[in-house]
């Protein structure tokens, strides 16, 4: 038995483009039986669940995909939390606020963390599902009485909760506020906590500077600043590591850490690695995008990060994904074997006061380089010039190779749909063949076709970015980034559509990222940039994956292990016995983890 739901995407749903075919084909209405679909007051279709037979034909016939129908398990009947209207979304569960060390959620998005985070604060009252009358707390307490979530929720109610929660999308806070770095923080530190908080989060440089001057990184870093600065009792963190490098997003990950022994925590990751550095507990969350989501009950981050992984949940008897990823117990073989494709001398450039230095290198046709190393070393410069973007002031790229390149920082400039820019820039992500069946499908740019481009959020402007940079015929594509703003499992699509279409198109790609899995998953070799961020940059390479990964963990002063079940890459605790085993074997990276 399943408990069935028909939601309606309104972004999508054209009512004015299409001919009805949603209630023209439905069986029972056709029979002139029931009226399942109807034309409603506001001008979209009205699904009844009671009356829908489940057939799925509206779903198909829909040429805007704006119509789900779907069947959950029955045992979410009565879990129902908060439902945005008729044929709106649902929210099933919520996960629960506790002190003593960070609370991690992991899942897709678009399926409610947000929402929750909004119930939580008081922000907004769940409606149980009755999204008809006005909502009020009396009942929630009385569904919830006994429980944790309970006693948190009448904790709320009874004497308010103040919470502060840092932004998903740090690149819009510039145009929320237009004005010093300083300035910002100042007017939140109400605790008197600016010489705890600035110098933990290496910002004193920039403090003079207006928001719109400032990198990602360090916008990330003053967005979490000002979340710490705030007396709150429940703190929020919304991908506190977009934009960071390791060192950073571990630097970052202890800082919370510490807040959560008195504080409450919950952080939104989907760096999995730091997830699982961060957290000790982990609620999973799953469901379709823009129609339902659930929250699991917490479970130990190990056990939910590679229950994810492998995409079955057994507590709830559901499959969330089509296949387990496999992570490799071993590095990839070197392929020095393969055809050269660009060899670059030593390269130089002077940027203002920073200097990027390089030494020689050399690209094979079909290698995936991954390019890892601190913030400010230069990996942004030193992709721009062998993109052809800068010219060094010293050696020469061969400007022979066609070259793709997208960006770390992108900007919607287009004035329409994601579908007519595609119509005039990349007509053959539309089409059916390769590209629609290696790009389109799996970046799921389709859900994306009707919306505009000067509305897609981050993650959606990414994922259109990375299918455009990989359409174009070019020989070398470089991503600045790409992670950037995707959810986990998108970013594993994303790694798994850049091997495919290079080993298919026998093409070469250099990845700038600082997500360990993505880069584990994507990579055949690695570059190395070292230096003094902001200062001086150098970079080595390309090494085999083993020696590259080794020389740069090394710098930064972390090891990994591996799990026994997934495989993944662990981040060993500083100073514990198989970080101090790994360090005097030179072993960084690839080390498996021991049993206990």
């Amino acid at each position: 038995m399943s408990l069935r739901v028909a939601v309606l995407l309104e972004d999508r749903c054209q009512p004015r483009k299409c001919n009805s075919e949603c209630i023209n084909f439905c069986p029972p209405v056709r029979s002139g039986v029931t009226e399942t679909i109807y034309m409603g007051s506001h001008g979209k279709p009205i699904i009844s669940e009671d009356l829908c037979i489940g057939c799925g034909i509206c779903v198909n016939k829909c040429p805007f995909d704006a119509i789900k129908i779907i069947g959950l398990p029955e045992a979410l009947e009565g879990e129902l939390v908060h439902q945005y209207g008729k044929n709106g979304f649902r929210l099933f569960r919520l996960p629960v606020p506790k002190q003593g060390a960070p609370v991690g959620i992991l899942g897709p998005n678009g399926i409610g963390k947000s929402t929750a985070m909004k119930i939580l604060s008081g922000e907004e009252i769940p409606n149980l599902g009755d999204w008809e009358t006005e909502a009020s707390w009396d009942p929630v307490l009385e569904r919830f009485r006994g429980t944790e979530l309970g006693d948190y929720l009448k904790g709320v109610v009874d004497h308010g909760v103040t919470t502060a929660r840092k932004p998903q999308y740090v690149d819009q806070i510039p145009k929320a506020f237009n004005g010093e770095v300083k300035q910002l923080l100042k007017a939140v530190d109400k605790d008197g906590r600016w010489d705890e908080v600035v110098p933990q989060m290496n910002i004193d440089h920039v403090l003079g500077r207006k928001l719109d001057q400032v990198s990602g990184g360090e916008l990330q870093r003053i967005a979490i600043s000002a979340t710490l600065l705030k007396d709150a009792d429940v703190y929020f963190f919304d991908e506190p590591s977009s934009y960071l490098d390791i060192h950073e997003r571990l630097r970052v990950s202890k800082v919370i850490q510490k807040l959560a022994e008195k504080k409450r925590v919950l952080v939104i990751e989907h760096d999995l690695a730091v997830l699982d550095f961060l957290s000790d507990q982990l609620h999973l969350a799953y469901g379709d995008e823009g129609a339902y989501g659930v929250i699991t009950p917490a479970k130990a981050v190990r056990n939910g990060v590679n229950t994810y992984l492998d995409g079955y949940l057994p507590d709830e008897n559901i499959r969330v994904r089509d296949e387990a990823i496999k992570f490799e117990t071993k590095p990839p073989k070197h392929h020095a074997e393969l055809d050269e494709l660009l060899r670059f001398p030593p390269l130089k450039k002077k940027l203002g006061d920073f200097t990027i230095e390089s030494g020689p290198g050399t690209i094979h046709v079909g290698e995936v380089v991954g390019v890892v190393g601190a913030n400010g070393t230069g990996k942004t410069t030193f992709t721009k010039m062998l993109a052809g973007v800068l010219k060094p002031d010293e050696g020469e790229v061969d400007t022979e190779a066609r070259v793709s390149y997208k960006p770390q920082y992108i900007k919607a400039e287009y004035d329409g749909s994601v579908k007519e820019m595609l119509m005039v820039e990349a007509p053959e992500l539309l089409q059916s063949g390769f590209e629609k069946a290696e790009i389109t499908r799996p970046l799921q740019l389709e859900t994306l076709f009707e919306k505009q481009v000067k509305r897609l959020s981050g993650g959606e402007l990414q994922r259109t970015a990375v299918a455009l940079c990989l359409h174009r015929d070019a020989d070398f594509y470089l991503l600045d980034e790409p992670s950037a703003y995707l959810d986990s499992n998108q970013r594993i699509q994303c790694a798994k559509t850049v091997r495919r279409v290079m080993e298919k198109k026998g093409r070469s790609a250099f990845i700038v990222d600082h997500d360990v899995y993505f880069l584990d998953l994507v990579a055949d070799s690695m570059m190395v940039f070292g230096g003094e961020p902001g200062t001086h940059g150098l970079a080595t390479g390309p090494y085999d994956l083993r020696d590259g990964m080794n020389k740069f963990l090394d710098g930064v002063d972390v090891t990994f292990r591996r799990d026994n079940e997934t495989h993944r890459p662990r981040i060993n605790k500083p100073g514990s016995r198989l970080d101090r085993e790994q360090r005097e074997a030179g072993e960084f990276y690839y080390a498996a983890e021991k049993s206990s």
